[in-house]
């Protein structure tokens, strides 16, 4: 998962990395309480590349024309990827733009540096000759020293691009990263400082039930369709939160899946059924965590619970697949939830698809809240619309 820009760089103060004063923006009348000095730079916060081509980043010279600024990013979709923040900061002129990067080399399994003396937006576009220094053992200055002197970087400058590629090392060990990159790295008019006027991290799935605050940045992040993954740990089991989605018309569907790549498909068959997913929610860590399965069936039922937590909800699709508990266990998770809420006139229609190991034992778990389950998951799906369809029409109706 990648962190947006200001995530990025709140990691890159824990290790003295230097960034500009900054303030996050999370709506455009919140310009008018920024702190950070003029001219500034606004930047939209999504994770697609290309922001500056796409005009997602603006320069601002006075208070008007910020707001301005900022209400046309909040109305830009990059890649079909709209902000939720942006990021105001002071602007920099930079003399040059170096390009740094930590990364895991998949051949050999150990940590590649990278770096070039020309840095920017057109660093991949532009076959700029990137040095390359494998880690190959423990790693130690001598390393980020000769990657700074491959670059051809000497003296000062070749120090102080060597003290930053140290201390990226340093975030990316101590937070088990995929990634660490700084592009451009600014260098002063006067060249004696150095300043990340850009970053980039990717942390690793696997990892995270380790880094609690990475888990936080993570369930804060809108995915390109407005999905947020609810990453949970032991810590946050009892405070699961559904995720509206950002679309025209209001939707009714509430989903719970495990896994970016089956949420992403079900959004996918249900937009596609004409449905109209109104939250989403993610259980990926049941299958990155060992885990009980009273734990797991407990974590499915708390699940159900936020979702339906949002009034709008007529309908909620369990789209979840067994390839490391057994469907029993989540059939369990599913029925301790029917049990508790009952009959209660706000009690949303369920459709339940499971796939995978014991589907026969889940059957006969669910039957006992009277609950249908589908092991067809284009069966499923249509299940859903239509009902979907029915409690609108009733609504309406009401209205």
């Amino acid at each position: 998962m990648e962190l947006l820009e200001y995530q990025a760089k709140e990691l890159f103060r824990q290790v003295d990395i230097p960034v500009l004063p900054s303030q996050i923006v999370k709506h455009p009348g919140d310009i008018k309480q920024l702190q950070i000095p003029y001219p500034i730079v606004l930047k939209s916060q999504v994770r697609s590349g290309g922001r500056g081509k796409a005009g997602g980043i603006k320069f601002a010279n006075n208070t008007i024309d910020a707001a301005a600024a900022a209400q046309t990013i909040f109305r830009l979709p990059i890649r079909q990827e709209y902000p939720s923040v942006l990021l105001a900061e002071a602007k920099y002129n930079a003399r040059a733009e170096f390009y740094l990067c930590i990364v895991v080399d998949r051949g050999s399994c150990r940590p590649l540096l990278l770096g070039s003396a020309q840095g920017g937006v057109d660093v991949e576009e532009s076959g700029v000759c990137m040095q390359q220094v494998l880690v190959e053992d423990t790693f130690s200055p001598f390393y980020a020293r000769r990657l700074a002197l491959q670059m051809g970087l000497t003296g000062e400058m070749m120090l102080a691009v060597s003290n930053i590629v140290e201390k990226m090392y340093v975030l990316f060990e101590q937070k088990d990263l995929d990634l660490v990159e700084i592009n451009p790295l600014g260098i002063s008019a006067d060249g004696g400082e150095v300043m990340a006027l850009d970053g980039k991290v990717t942390v690793n799935d696997h990892a995270l039930p380790r880094h609690p605050d990475l888990l936080d940045m993570v369930a804060s992040i809108p995915d390109r369709t407005g999905i947020i993954r609810a990453v949970t740990n032991n810590s946050t089991a009892n405070a699961l939160q559904s995720i509206r989605l950002e679309q025209i018309e209001a939707g009714n569907i509430g989903v719970l899946c495990c896994g970016a790549g089956l949420c992403m498909s079900t959004l996918d068959l249900l937009y596609q059924a004409q449905g109209k997913p109104a939250s989403i929610l993610d259980l990926e860590d049941l299958y990155i965590q060992s885990l009980a399965a009273e734990e797991i069936a407990y974590r499915v039922t708390k699940a159900l619970e936020a979702l339906a937590g949002d009034r709008t909800i007529e309908v909620l699709f369990v789209n979840l697949l067994a390839t490391v508990v057994g469907c029993d266990v989540l059939a369990q998770g599913i029925l301790n939830y029917v049990n508790q809420v009952g009959n209660a006139p706000t009690f949303p229609k369920l459709v339940v698809r499971l796939a995978g190991r014991n589907y026969q034992r889940a059957q006969e778990i669910l039957a006992q809240g009277n609950i249908e389950i589908w092991e067809n998951l284009d069966r499923a799906v249509a299940t859903a619309v239509d009902l979907s369809r029915e409690r609108e029409k009733v609504t309406q109706g009401q209205q």
